[in-house]
């Protein structure tokens, strides 16, 4: 936790009310962050960042200068990214596109759209040819690669709803050969997610590349881009375990297949690239022993960040001590929420040295797939405050709830 954070935290402590309960982003380590990112990445790759994990406008800004597009999975996530960021080049996928969703792609000067099936293929080819455009296209593909171990979230190499079978690909180019609205500029793989094997990974590059390669030939088609998709895996327990991006970039560079055979490699990271920005913050209001074992009920819960259930882990915290004398000394709690639900767990049974109620929890690693993914209308609780940190611009506000502070040192 930085001194921005930690000074950021005990302002929100001193304010009155009911308690802390807030995400503080650390804009100056994002930026940081996605710099160190890009310098690592050799000629003839390209950055896109995949809005989904999070799609905050602070972010959006912070992260434009350093990535060469953003990533939309539904139509609303590309209305906001044209809206927040005009101009910059979008790329549309997931699966179940809408035709007013494709109909918003098209009308889009730079977007191209990720075609995850023949039906989606045959409509985005009769909305094009209605609005008289020419739309830049991906086929999504759902390949197996030999050798390749499965992660905890997988989307190819089985049966999922997520691209098209290797068997499909020859009626696809008949469809893009009788449809010249429709250009293809190359295939988007994404087989997996929580990848942190940098030796597997560049695995999958390679057979993306020779996939690709052998389809050109195979079909006359002229792909010039592989979209290797994203799936950079965070080790939450152990960060320093996370996936190595710079080994991965050394490894790339090694390989130097797209510039031998006059391709571009995209990746689209999401999670990698924002989770270490965030942090949850949630005040302790009450301290409670249970049938022997301490709970901890903190100001929040999994309502405003589902990352602990959503991965299934123990999310990683610190305790950033109030003015009280401590109520437990290196004794085990498990830190839950306001939620009405026994499943209102953020961590179990974790030690710490000490803790009173009025003590903030904070949550690291809280940047990606937390506030965004969460039942945030459950019970009606009020929502996090937003607090976005940043000293190398002018303060910029978000209307509602959001604010931007200066950096100040604890």
């Amino acid at each position: 936790m930085t001194p921005a954070v930690c000074a950021a935290i005990e302002r929100l402590r001193a304010e009155p009310g009911d308690g802390v309960c807030a995400y503080v982003y650390d804009l100056d380590a994002l930026r940081a962050h996605a710099r160190a990112m890009r310098a690592c990445l050799p000629p003839g790759y390209e950055i896109y960042y995949a809005a989904k994990a999070n799609a905050e406008a602070p972010i959006l800004r912070t992260l434009a200068p350093w990535v060469d597009g953003f990533e939309a999975a539904s139509g609303g996530e590309l209305r906001w990214l044209q809206q927040q960021q005009p101009g910059r080049p979008l790329l549309f996928g997931g699966p179940g596109k809408l035709d007013s969703e494709l109909a918003l792609a098209v009308s889009l000067p730079d977007c191209t759209v990720h075609v995850e099936s023949l039906g989606e293929l045959d409509r985005l080819a009769r909305i094009a040819t209605q609005a008289g455009k020419r739309v830049r296209v991906f086929l999504r593909m759902n390949i197996s690669v030999p050798g390749i171990r499965d992660t905890r979230l997988m989307m190819g190499g089985k049966p999922t709803p997520f691209g098209l079978d290797e068997d499909a690909l020859a009626q696809a180019a008949r469809c893009l050969g009788e449809n010249p609205q429709l250009r293809l500029e190359g295939f988007h793989f994404h087989l997996m997610s929580h990848q942190r094997d940098v030796a597997m990974q560049l695995q999958l590059v390679r057979a993306y590349i020779a996939a690709t390669l052998r389809w050109r030939e195979q079909y006359g088609l002229d792909a010039r881009v592989v979209n290797a998709g994203g799936g950079f895996g965070i080790d939450y327990a152990d960060h320093a375990r996370s996936f190595d991006w710079p080994a991965f970039c050394e490894g790339l560079r090694e390989l130097d297949l797209p510039r031998a055979h006059g391709l571009r490699v995209r990746f689209e990271p999401g999670r990698f690239i924002s989770v270490g920005c965030g942090y949850y913050a949630m005040q302790v209001l009450d301290i409670k022993r249970s049938h022997g074992e301490y709970f901890a009920v903190a100001r929040g819960g999994t309502h405003h960040f589902r990352t602990p259930a959503a991965q299934g882990h123990d999310h990683p915290f610190q305790v950033i001590r109030g003015g009280d004398a401590p109520v437990l000394a290196n004794q085990p709690v498990t830190l839950v929420g306001q939620l009405c639900t026994p499943k209102d767990v953020l961590a179990r049974a974790q030690t710490v040295a000490a803790l009173a109620v009025g003590d903030c929890l904070v949550f690291s690693l809280a940047g990606a797939y937390a506030w965004n993914i969460s039942h945030q209308n459950f019970l009606m609780h009020p929502a996090p405050r937003m607090v976005f940190l940043e000293s190398e611009h002018s303060p910029q506000f978000e209307p509602d709830r959001t604010e931007i502070a200066e950096t100040a040192e604890c």
